[in-house]
């Protein structure tokens, strides 16, 4: 038995990828990594008493080629006396229909044919090529979209189809490098084809296989492979230890299910604010997903840094947390917004206006001396001549972008309202101020904008008063009051 053969059965007795007897599923593209790993398995299958069936998906995405690879895997199959099982797709055109990315797609697609055909053939696993490198090509690929530790772990040894949970996806590979299954197939000529989209560098993982890993082998690390392997050992170890702290947590609570009016808690339970931040993260990502909602990041920071607060996750629905760590989802009125709004020229020295509730009083000034001395509340300084000499006062409106002073680059209105906890009441009554370009350059009570700032440059200075009527102020309190109440 070959030293690669003697690994692959060892993977398969530590990982418990199959047992004595089982039906297995194999997975073969046409591939080297999957042509190997058909040659390997049919060797181990004769100790095992493996009853192999071989699954071949055609993408329909490069024509001849892609005939060319079935007929390939049907003639290996054929010469193995093993059964085959083939589908097809016109991949292009459901990713067209569904709004995918090609890679997308055809991964929903060959999974939904896999579990399909190991749930015909009686197999409960299918057998996948995926092998080292692919392992450390999706550490980068996940690490520069942000991934958590969850995601940098990598792919497990064992995990359920995503297209069906109760078929198990099995990877033999996992610690064999792409080299050693090259030299694998040739030391026993193995036919295998070449895919000729791997060399294209429009998709970011070929990108980073074909440019980036080869530089850092180079000049960083020559052995990339088993530092990045090792890292996603130890970050994967990390990352379930947490999911077990978060799943006990939730089990004690009664938090192990749809959100709802939780179960009494066990006693000696830690209260969620005690949790270590990385459980905390955890516990609501699992709450965030079991009621369908996308645990992404900023949502989940959101939820954990704020309780009681209503985040809008979907048109008419937003997701709280309340203080004992348990999610509530609510349906949600949708916004209306105002659309009242004054045009005003700004004409002469000085001048006045009122706008809803609102007494504005504003004067020009020369140079920037008026900026001396404290700020003071209700006033605020501006550049004149960025302003310009026609504003627009209105209210927040979908889609409004708003550049805060000291910022490098805009953001949307509504979510600068949410990072300074202004409610959903009180920023539908805010004033807004707009300059002769259409920007805004000022939001009552909230920073100015940082294109009309003064500088050494500014010639005139517009000085910008505002107060705003007591009955106004507290007709929005009592909007504010009633919002929280109906969080309780």
């Amino acid at each position: 038995m070959s030293d690669l053969l003697q690994r692959i059965a060892k993977n398969v007795r530590d990982h418990r990828l199959f047992e004595r007897g089982d039906m297995v599923l194999i997975a073969v593209s046409g591939g080297v990594d999957s042509m190997a790993l058909l040659h390997l398995l049919r060797a181990l299958s004769r100790m095992y008493h493996w009853k192999l069936t071989v699954a071949h998906f055609n993408h329909q995405l490069r024509g001849r080629s892609s005939n060319a690879d079935e007929k390939l895997v049907r003639q290996t199959a054929s010469a193995m006396r093993l059964p085959v099982v083939v589908g097809h797709a016109d991949v292009r055109r459901f990713a067209e229909k569904s709004k995918l990315s090609i890679e997308m797609a055809a991964r929903d697609l060959r999974h939904e044919f896999f579990a399909r055909a190991a749930k015909q053939r009686g197999a409960r696993e299918v057998a996948l090529a995926h092998h080292a490198d692919d392992q450390v090509e999706l550490f980068f690929l996940r690490l520069l979209r942000g991934a958590g530790a969850e995601g940098l772990a990598g792919m497990k040894w064992r995990s359920p189809s995503p297209a069906d949970g109760k078929v198990v996806l099995a990877r033999p590979l996992l610690d064999v490098t792409r080299t050693e299954l090259r030299e694998f197939a040739r030391a026993n000529r193995i036919s295998f084809r070449e895919d000729a989209t791997n060399a294209l560098l429009a998709a970011p993982r070929n990108r980073i296989r074909n440019e980036l890993l080869p530089l850092l082998r180079k000049k960083y690390q020559p052995g990339l492979a088993k530092t990045v392997l090792r890292l996603m050992e130890i970050v994967g170890a990390e990352a379930d230890a947490v999911g077990e702290m978060a799943r006990q947590w939730l089990r004690a609570t009664g938090r192990d299910g749809p959100p709802g009016p939780p179960r009494k808690p066990q006693r000696g339970v830690p209260a969620f604010g005690d949790l270590p931040i990385a459980v905390q993260r955890r516990v609501l990502q699992w709450q965030l997903v079991e009621s369908d909602v996308s645990a992404e990041f900023d949502l989940v920071e959101r939820l954990r840094r704020s309780p009681d607060v209503l985040v809008s996750v979907s048109p008419g629905f937003s997701v709280a947390r309340d203080a004992a760590g348990g999610l509530k989802l609510r349906a949600q009125t949708p916004v209306e917004f105002k659309t009242r709004q004054l045009k005003l020229k700004l004409a002469g020295r000085a001048g006045k206006v009122n706008f809803a509730g609102v007494q504005f009083h504003w004067k020009f000034q020369r140079g920037i001396s008026a900026g001396r001395g404290s700020r003071r509340p209700g006033r605020e300084l501006f550049d004149a001549d960025k302003v310009g000499g026609k504003i627009t006062l209105r209210h927040w409106r979908a889609g409004d972008r708003f550049q805060p002073i000291a910022m490098k680059s805009a953001v949307k209105l509504q979510d600068w309202f949410v990072n300074q906890k202004i409610s959903r009441a009180r920023r539908r009554e805010l004033a807004v101020a707009a300059g002769a370009t259409g920007v805004i350059f000022w939001v009552e009570g909230l920073r100015i904008g940082d294109h009309f700032k003064l500088t050494t440059q500014t010639k005139r200075c517009l000085v910008w008063h505002w107060v705003r009527s007591p009955a106004k102020s507290r007709e929005i309190q009592t909007q504010e009051s009633a919002l929280h109440r109906g969080c309780e």
